[in-house]
């Protein structure tokens, strides 16, 4: 940054340090603890806070899911499925943003094509008997409880080759481990010429887990019950189609600050990995064993305002877009766009 910019800092290191450590340390038991309500304590905070009360580290620990062989198999046939998609599926060549360092990523775009494969595929082996989709939900937990663990392990895996193997020229340490590990080294990393890390994690396994744990919810509800209530069909129609929305506009999603700035650490992908395919679902892992009748008018009532907030998100994606494409040099409800320029300096 130039040297008139004044270095300024929002807080302390040490708030800092403790923030990192938190999350690191506290995410982890949220996203077990979140799955616990959802499915085994009908969704009730003051349910779980008495169980722990009651029973405390022991029982936190007692309710932890153990990874299972089925678990891993599960994650590592989704994985290998999407990472083929990834790789095999064709698509437009799309350039992203030029780095600081003067690096141009290039991206394959067949993210469209790579989600209509997925549940084509997923709903095709339930409907023909070949899988049924209710063992992820029966293994929720577990599944869970082995992401966690190996995408820690991965944010490893990501952490050595960034010292060792990184992908570009947006590679660095800031010379603090902590730092380093949950920002992230490689800005782009990438395994061969093709394979782009960020891409899989944040896009083909974040984002596609969505849509199909989604799915997954609905279909267990519907075999458990014969039926699928008006709740869960709202429910699943708008994060399938807050998920198209983003398959849809991925190509503009590479030049967001996920992609063009996050680096790739705990923070982006542990996030993406695990954080997404528990958190964002959770609302039909609880729907799954408490149906709700809203009726027809309040059903249509909510999706109706679920599309339109699904909209107001999508259009002002596109407007940054878009400004940023012409360089604020484009209108914006017929008037011209304003723009706030914030300094930042890296020191």
């Amino acid at each position: 940054m130039a040297a008139a910019t004044e270095s300024k800092t929002v807080h302390s290191a040490a708030v800092t340090y403790v923030s990192m450590i938190s999350l690191l340390t506290l995410c982890p038991p949220f996203v077990i603890l979140l799955w616990y309500t959802m499915v085994h304590a009908d969704g009730s905070v003051i349910k779980s806070w008495d169980y722990l009360r009651q029973n405390g580290l022991q029982g936190f620990i007692d309710i932890w899911p153990r990874p299972t062989a089925v678990a891993w198999k599960l994650i590592a046939c989704f994985g290998a499925f999407e990472a083929a998609l990834q790789l095999l599926l064709p698509g437009k060549r799309v350039e992203g943003p030029i780095s600081p360092t003067g690096h141009r990523p290039v991206y394959k775009a067949n993210g469209v094509a790579a989600y209509a494969v997925t549940l084509i595929t997923y709903l095709s082996l339930w409907w023909f008997g070949i899988f049924n989709p209710t063992i992820v939900y029966d293994h929720l937990g577990e599944i869970y409880s082995a992401l966690i663990f190996g995408s820690f392990i991965f944010c490893i895996f990501l952490y050595i080759k960034g010292h060792l193997a990184p992908s570009s020229t947006d590679s660095g340490s800031c010379g603090n481990i902590i730092i380093d590990f949950y920002w992230g080294m490689e800005l782009y990393p990438r395994i061969g010429k093709n394979f782009d890390i960020k891409v899989f994690t944040n896009c083909r396994f974040g984002m596609m887990s969505w849509a199909v744990l989604a799915v997954t919810y609905c279909i267990k509800q519907y075999e458990a019950n014969a039926k699928v209530e008006d709740s869960m069909l709202v429910n699943t129609i708008l994060m399938l189609i807050y998920v198209t929305k983003f398959f849809l506009w991925e190509a503009g999603y590479w030049s967001t600050m996920d992609i063009a700035h996050d680096r790739a650490g705990f923070y982006i992908c542990w996030g993406c990995l695990v954080w997404v395919p528990s958190v964002y679902t959770s609302p039909g892992m609880y729907l799954v064993n408490h149906p709700v009748h809203l009726g027809t008018q309040l059903a249509l009532f909510i999706l109706a305002a679920g599309i339109l907030c699904i909209y107001i998100n999508y259009d002002c994606d596109r407007q940054r877009q878009e400004f940023r494409r012409t360089n604020g040099r484009c209108l914006v409800w017929g008037k011209a766009p304003s723009k706030v320029i914030r300094l930042v300096s890296l020191k």
